[in-house]
Parts: C-alpha cells; structure tokens; sequence
C-alpha cells in the first residue's frame, strides 16, 4: 500500500454542473488575494471578484469590460475534455453540457477552475500550454503571454507547477491522453514549482466538497511518462511488481527523492513528508544513493518501498 497523506473531511456538495461549481469556488477562493494568471489583487463583494488592474500593471488588450470582472478559468480547457465526446460533435460545449452527465461532472470539477481576469480567460480560450520566450507579453505587466496564431499559451512561472498538477490529476481521473512533450513540460514544471502550503490549503477545500483529494499535489500519487498507459495495464490485472519490472524507465523515474536542507532528511514521493517541506528548504535528487552521498539520511517515517 502506498503511504497516504491522511486527512479528515466531510463531504459538502458535490456540484452538479458548472453553475453550481462557480457558486462554491467563489466560497473556496473568498479569502484568495490574487487571481491566477496575472497576479492582480482582487476584492470579493457579493461573492464576486473584481481585480484592481493597476496593483499589477495590467493594460487592457481588447475587451474593457471583460478585464474588470474575475472569471472561472477552466485550467483544462472544455474542449480539451470534450471534443471526443459525441455530444461535442454533434453540437459543441452546449450540446455536451444540456445531454452528457460524464461532460457535466468534468466541467464542474473544482480541481480545474481557477478565478481569472475575464479577458484572459477569454484570451487564452483552449490554447495549450507551452513556453513562449520570444512571445511579447499583450496585457501590460501581466506575465501571461499568448501566441494566438499558434494557440499557445505560457503562464507566469510561480504557477506553472500548480498548473501540471491540475493536468495530471485531470488526465487520470477522466483519462485524457496528455501527448509526451506535455508531459515532458508538466514534469518539468511540476519539479520547478513544487507544492506550496497555499496549493495544499485550497486541495483541502477542494477536497471538502469533492470527497476526493488531488493525489498528485498530496503527494500519494506521481506522474511518470506512460503513466495512463500503465494504469490501463493495472486495471486489465497486471500488478504493480510486474509493471515496473517490466517498465524500468518508469520506474527510475518514480524514485526521485526530496531533501530538507535543515534537518538533512530526504522523502520518497510516496511519503507524506514529500510535499510538507518549505520551497526554501528542497533539494531534488534522482535517487537514495545520491541523496545519502550528499550527506542526507532518510526520514524515519518513510520507507524506501511502497508495499
């Protein structure tokens, strides 16, 4: 069994479409200072967000009005969710929404929506992610840049990691092929932004109204390459001994250790003490042996193999 990071929380609501999901991430976000793509300070009146765009340099692109207002930003775009689905060809968003309940439960997942600037969140629209350095920024001093002839999209750094998370947890819940260069720059980012305790404060909220937590930002489950691959294996009654013997490379990858600069311990990611430790304090191995040559020891309440 895998070593979880246990904590107690009783069912609210589990929202039953995207207007009910809005409603409670206004709740879960009513003390949120910033929204998520640009850093702007909001002020929440009648549950409503209204960003001050001068705390961060905003410049308005196109749309005035729709920059003053805060949005609920699918971080998994609708489309990416839905353009597989029967519904969506038959009649897009809206047919999904009005005749797939499997659609509706994944648009009012609270894991993915994020409080945004209206104009962002219509600017980003479905683009996917990517890094973006010779794309200049369009909204002022807002960090985000677009590349709408490529439909691409960079966030700022400080939530790049907050973002992989989103779709990992996203693509294994729902199964959504990521393709290998996503994967390849959601790992990246996931190692360059680490769980903080804000990220892990809102999956708890989350979780609240959920009954379910995201597994890959409490740390009981991690993202390999081939990772949906390999669960379809499980699921068809290989075992978790024969997968990764016979899945080396996945494997090495799973093993990747955290230290904490102050008390000279490392975690295997599959303990809880893996994502409590401050940003400051990480450093990141590839295995045991290079943790312990560095002159760190393992955790007391972390085994080195998950039984």
């Amino acid at each position: 069994m895998f070593l979880l990071m246990v904590f107690p929380f009783i069912i609210q609501a589990v929202p039953a479409d995207f207007e009910a999901a809005k409603r409670i991430a206004q709740k879960i976000y009513s003390d949120e200072q910033t929204d998520f793509y640009c850093n702007c300070q909001i002020r929440w009146v009648g549950g409503k967000g209204q960003p001050d765009l001068r705390s961060c340099g905003y410049q308005v692109r196109k749309n005035g009005p729709r920059a003053q207002r805060i949005e609920w930003e699918h971080v998994v775009p609708a489309q990416q969710f839905g353009v597989g689905r029967a519904c969506w060809q038959q009649g897009g968003r809206e047919q999904c929404g009005d005749t797939d309940q499997t659609f509706r439960r994944m648009e009012a997942n609270l894991f993915n929506l994020k409080p945004a600037l209206g104009e962002v969140n219509g600017d980003r629209a479905h683009f996917r992610f990517s890094e973006l350095p010779e794309t200049p920024a369009q909204h002022g001093a807002c960090p985000v840049r677009i590349d709408f002839r490529r439909q691409l999209a960079q966030p700022r750094a400080e939530i790049r990691g907050d973002i992989a998370r989103i779709y990992f947890y996203m693509a294994d819940r729902y199964q959504l092929k990521l393709s290998d260069a996503e994967q390849q720059l959601f790992l990246r980012w996931h190692q360059q932004d680490p769980v903080d305790e804000r990220e892990l404060v809102l999956m708890r909220r989350t979780a609240q109204h959920m009954g379910h937590q995201n597994e890959f930002v409490s740390g009981i489950k991690r993202w390999y390459p081939g990772y949906l691959s390999h669960q379809a294996e499980l699921n068809s009654g290989a075992t978790v001994r024969q997968l990764f013997q016979s899945t080396p490379s996945a494997n090495q990858n799973r093993s990747i250790v955290r230290g904490n600069k102050n008390s000279k311990k490392y975690h295997f990611s599959h303990c809880s003490g893996y994502v409590l430790i401050k940003a400051s304090n990480q450093v990141e191995f590839g295995t045991a042996a290079e943790a312990e040559a560095a002159g760190f020891q393992l955790a007391g309440n972390c085994k080195t193999q998950q039984h």
